[in-house]
């Protein structure tokens, strides 16, 4: 049987359309776009390969987000974009491209914007009518999504309420979607409505919102009828209408029993409810178990189908005879609507105890004092961790560690009771760390409240493996004294991807810094 040889131009329509659509659209114009080819030229005008582009690319080493190349860029503004604007309905830029790609057509069918690495400055610079957009018809943009790369500022808040929030949505007249994101976690000033006029940040027809708020009487704010038609309300820090509601409070707070509960009791239509929150419980009262949320919340809402949660009660002294454990905790989830369900109960001596139940398997990304006593279960979503107890992290925590949150990111330690301080322990210091422990993932530490034991043991590549490390946070002098005055061979290695180095104050590095920390931006 002879063989043929079969061209990719050989084949039909329909086949090529299936190949590509395997490919990323902006690699598809690229390649396809001024090759002399016209059948080629053709399909690649077709609207599933122009209708939605991504003009941002994210470092898979370091989370690191960036434009594409700028040799691409040009081609698309000069060559491909002029040709297919009618097309497109979908943008996602990096900022820094934002007046290529914008300026290279007028795009008369475009829906939604995603902005990468957004910062206040852009607002003043596009989003006024004298900007960027004016010759694109601001009306028809009705879903904005900016995923930031600034830090919170709290000085600023009220500012950037005026100055960002409130001119996105005077800006931008026909949104029902507006969702400002961070990067990372407290990456962007979170909407602080203190003090500003009631209809401060309304809107008749934005359906689904997702910012930052400052506190609770930010988040009561926004359900007081400034936005009318409010479906969807996810809050990081929401009446009869909402069916989904999602609100991830870090801070501990003490208004759950006076402001949360009022406000859930009052989504009678909810269907999904996804709740993290932190509470601090004065003495006497009773933790957060399953009775409590049968009785106190889910009763108020029948309707409701799918419920995440992850609640840790905080309680001030207890009494040193009550110890209750684990098992008396998932005792009270009785509901089946509840599925699988865990808890930690950590003790710290007799001024504090710490209860947290969730939902499995767990589905947020951020944990907060987590301490020695870390459950048999692997936390795949989890990817920032901040670790506390008052008893030292010792070797094998570590181990356990690693294989909990195989996932992490952003690791933040606050102990400052290094292992093995006692005289009659010393001799097993050194010897307790027996193999290197490995963060694949982790790029942000923050050692700044850890004892000098943990900043030498992390940065120590006999020890501790980080290969993608390019955010660290610490004391400069605790810093000077674990890599010896920034000479030391062992703690080199896992220095030298980082690029933002975060003291306890703005300082100018000696040369010696920069020569230990090859990456680091001046």
């Amino acid at each position: 049987m002879s063989q043929r040889i079969v061209h990719l131009l050989d084949l039909p329509n329909e086949i090529l359309f299936l190949i590509l659509k395997k490919l990323d659209n902006i690699d598809v114009l690229y390649s396809l776009f001024g090759i002399n080819n016209q059948r080629l030229d053709i399909i690649a005008q077709e609207q599933i390969f122009s209708n939605i582009l991504n003009f941002v690319s994210i470092s898979q080493s370091a989370d690191e987000i960036c434009s594409i190349s700028d040799s691409m860029l040009n081609r698309f503004r000069i060559d491909v974009l002029p040709r297919i604007q009618q097309n497109v309905k979908s943008l996602s830029v990096e900022s820094a491209s934002i007046e290529c790609i914008l300026g290279a057509g007028i795009y008369p069918n475009l829906t939604e914007l995603k902005i990468f690495n957004f910062n206040r400055e852009i607002v003043p610079r596009y989003f006024t009518d004298n900007s960027l957009f004016q010759h694109i018809d601001q009306q028809q943009i009705t879903d904005l999504i900016l995923i930031s790369n600034e830090n919170y500022i709290e000085q600023v808040l009220t500012k950037d309420t005026n100055n960002v929030y409130v001119t996105i949505l005077d800006f931008f007249k026909n949104l029902n979607h507006l969702s400002i994101l961070p990067s990372s976690v407290n990456d962007y000033p979170p909407l602080s409505l203190y003090c500003l006029p009631p209809m401060t940040f309304s809107s008749s027809i934005l359906t689904e919102l997702c910012i930052n708020t400052n506190n609770f009487d930010d988040c009561l704010a926004l359900l007081d009828g400034r936005l009318k038609q409010l479906t969807s309300l996810i809050l990081q820090d929401p009446l009869p209408n909402l069916e989904c509601f999602s609100l991830t409070c870090y801070k501990s707070t003490e208004d759950y029993d006076s402001v949360v509960l009022p406000l859930l009791r009052r989504m009678s239509h909810l269907k999904e409810l996804n709740l993290y929150i932190y509470i601090y419980i004065s003495a006497g009262s009773t933790f957060i178990a399953g009775t409590h949320l049968d009785n106190e919340i889910l009763i108020h809402m029948p309707r409701l189908h799918t419920f995440t949660f992850y609640i840790a009660s905080k309680h001030g002294p207890v009494d040193p005879d009550v110890r209750i454990s684990n098992l008396d905790i998932l005792s009270t989830f009785t509901n089946i609507q509840y599925r699988q369900v865990a808890c930690m109960v950590d003790y710290f001596d007799d001024w504090e105890t710490i209860c947290r139940v969730f939902s499995l398997p767990v589905k947020f990304h951020r944990l907060e004092e987590i301490g020695n006593n870390i459950p048999n279960i692997v936390f795949t979503s989890v990817t920032h961790l901040m670790l506390w107890d008052q008893d030292a992290f010792k070797y094998e925590f570590f181990i356990r560690l690693t294989q909990a949150f195989p996932f992490l990111k952003d690791l933040s330690i606050k102990n400052i009771q290094p292992p093995f301080w006692r005289s009659r322990e010393r001799h097993l210091y050194e010897n307790d760390w027996r193999s290197i422990v490995k963060y694949p993932y982790l790029v942000s530490l923050n050692i700044t409240g850890a004892h000098i034991h943990y900043i030498e043991h992390f940065l120590n590549d006999t020890k501790t493996h980080l290969p993608r490390l390019t955010e660290l946070k610490v004391k400069y002098v605790n810093l000077k004294i674990a890599t010896n005055n920034f000479t030391r061979g062992e703690t080199r290695r896992n220095c030298a991807k980082i690029k933002q180095l975060i003291a306890e104050q703005s300082m100018v590095y000696p040369k010696d810094v920069y020569d230990y920390f090859p990456s680091l931006s001046l």
